[in-house]
């Protein structure tokens, strides 16, 4: 069973559906034992990083978090991904859950039209196994006016927005992140959660 954290941030329902429509269980909670207890969890995300850490604290969910980010795979889903960070800078210095080294800022090319949203390509930096069965030319759906700063080893790929965008950052263990919406970015963003609902801990 994959736990799909609700803190009220936004995009669960349509996380489940995609999940429901591969055939695989999945629960929405925010109850800390059914956390414990899942062999996967996804932390999804829509709105700000300092009012969404306030939730996850407010709620007590940050040490099963914690726990579970190092026991199964752990999958962060767009505010959900940048939550995985050390700290952030939207509004605020605001600390984050320290999962991968780095931290998250706003896009600032005024060049470039703000929030990024869209479908763009993704470049393969390091192979993992959310990319099994994907090919060269995949696209997947954006939606965010944030982007992570990270060492090279956690970028496992990124797209092009008027310079790299993480797009798949990692910790090389059981932490997953992924800036765009993979549920819904069609065939190759159902491929990608399949991937992660079939990893093993």
């Amino acid at each position: 069973m994959i736990a799909i954290i609700d803190y009220g941030a936004g995009n669960i329902f349509s996380v489940k559906n995609a999940l429901d429509h591969l055939g695989y269980e999945s629960n929405l909670t925010d109850k800390k034992d059914i956390i414990a207890q899942a062999d996967a969890v996804i932390l999804p995300g829509v709105g700000a990083f300092p009012w969404a850490m306030n939730m996850l604290e407010l709620s007590g969910l940050v040490d099963v978090i914690k726990d579970a980010a190092v026991t199964k795979p752990f999958l962060g889903i767009c505010l959900g991904m940048q939550l995985l960070f050390e700290k952030s800078y939207e509004f605020e210095e605001r600390k984050g859950l320290g999962l991968i080294e780095g931290y998250v800022d706003r896009i600032t090319d005024p060049d470039l039209i703000i929030p990024h949203m869209g479908w763009n390509k993704l470049e393969i930096n390091h192979r993992c196994k959310l990319f099994d069965g994907l090919g060269e030319d995949e696209y997947v759906y954006f939606v965010h006016s944030y982007k992570a700063f990270c060492d090279d080893k956690s970028l496992y790929s990124y797209c092009e927005y008027g310079s790299r965008v993480p797009a798949v950052v990692g910790d090389g263990k059981y932490v997953f992140g992924c800036q765009f919406h993979p549920e819904k970015s069609g065939r190759t963003g159902l491929r990608i959660l399949k991937n992660f609902a079939e990893l093993k801990a």
